[in-house]
């Protein structure tokens, strides 16, 4: 864990100095500096001093970088192709995925399938047939809707013009990429 490198930043971010620090913590000028090269390990009552004084969140400075805020820029977006629907791959993050599709008129995900997990969706654009097992719905701009993905699903454009969804799919273990085939 780089704890030591996550306070001096924050530390350094808020004009905090070495000394106002020690002064507000009561900790040494040479612990803290230890801490921050992260040649030692401070107990979990110690970070929690050192968090309030900088008003960080304990737990913010126990993430490791894997866990910490991904950004990814529109320019850096990765895009596929479905069927005849356009994905862009917005974010990724542990087992939450977040994309846009952009369904032409009248097509849709082809076949209904099934996988690992659950969706949901927000229609940003459009009017779109929304079918899981039995059950469908004309879900149009604005409305959202959600599902357990293990049960078949499909979704068809059926207006006249382009429909765009936002789709988030949350599964515990690895998804295949169901949209980029």
């Amino acid at each position: 864990m780089d704890i030591g490198s996550k306070i001096r930043s924050v530390r350094k971010r808020k004009k905090i100095t070495i000394a106002q620090l020690c002064e507000g913590t009561g900790l040494s000028k040479g612990f803290i500096s230890n801490v921050e090269n992260n040649n030692t390990s401070p107990s979990i009552n110690t970070l929690h001093t050192i968090a309030d004084y900088l008003e960080v969140p304990l737990p913010y400075l126990l993430l490791e970088k894997k866990q910490q805020m991904r950004v990814v820029k529109k320019e850096e977006r990765t895009h596929s192709s479905f069927n005849d629907l356009k994905i862009q791959h917005l974010s990724s993050k542990g087992g939450l995925r977040m994309m846009l599709a952009e369904f032409p008129p009248g097509s849709s995900m082809g076949e209904a399938n099934a996988h690992e997990g659950v969706e949901s969706h927000l229609v940003l654009e459009g009017r779109v047939l929304a079918k899981q097992g039995e059950d469908s719905m004309i879900i149009e701009e604005g409305d959202t809707f959600s599902w357990n993905a293990s049960v078949p699903h499909f979704v068809k454009n059926i207006g006249e013009g382009k429909a765009v969804i936002l789709i988030s799919v949350y599964s515990d273990g690895e998804l295949d990429d169901i949209y980029s085939k």
